[in-house]
């Protein structure tokens, strides 16, 4: 009894090992190589993704400067707009005065000439007038050389006052 219990011992470690063998062969490799494959591109996408992170950060780094620069040369083109606005009405400011004094003195001008004017009409308004009454005055007729000293007198009295 007991050979037949070694023969069934035996062939039973015959086929364990065989068994082992054939398992070997087409599965314990191939899974093992399909881990290590497995295992070796899941490190390589953690290694491309920390490449990435990496390039993104610096990436970051430039846009945020670039953005930076780009709000100080806004900043500096608004000053500039801002310099070149206040000059311009500066200008405009200065031509409109000098264009109201312009103004101003062409009227001064025009009523100090409307002045003489006047001036010139009421002295020969006045003059005729006061030959007229000086005429009535005398209930005389006054001869021109009478007349011409009468005016020269009266507008020396005028130009006096």
């Amino acid at each position: 009894m007991i050979v037949p219990q070694l023969a069934t011992f035996l062939i039973t470690i015959i086929n364990i090992t065989v068994t082992f063998l054939v398992l070997r062969a087409f599965l314990f490799k191939p899974v093992t190589k399909f881990m290590e494959d497995r295992t070796g591109k899941v490190q390589d996408s953690l290694d491309q993704a920390a490449k990435e992170r990496n390039q993104a950060k610096g990436l970051l780094e430039q846009y945020e400067d670039k953005l930076k620069r780009a709000d100080d040369e806004a900043a500096t083109i608004i000053r500039a707009a801002q310099e070149t606005a206040r000059l311009e009405s500066e200008r405009i400011i200065a031509e409109g005065r000098e264009a109201a004094e312009a103004f101003l003195e062409k009227g001064r001008k025009q009523l100090e000439a409307e002045q003489r004017a006047a001036i010139a009409v009421f002295k020969a308004d006045a003059a005729a007038l006061v030959l007229g009454a000086s005429g009535r005055l005398i209930q005389r007729e006054l001869n021109s050389e009478d007349t011409r000293r009468q005016a020269e007198l009266l507008l020396k009295e005028l130009g006096n006052s």
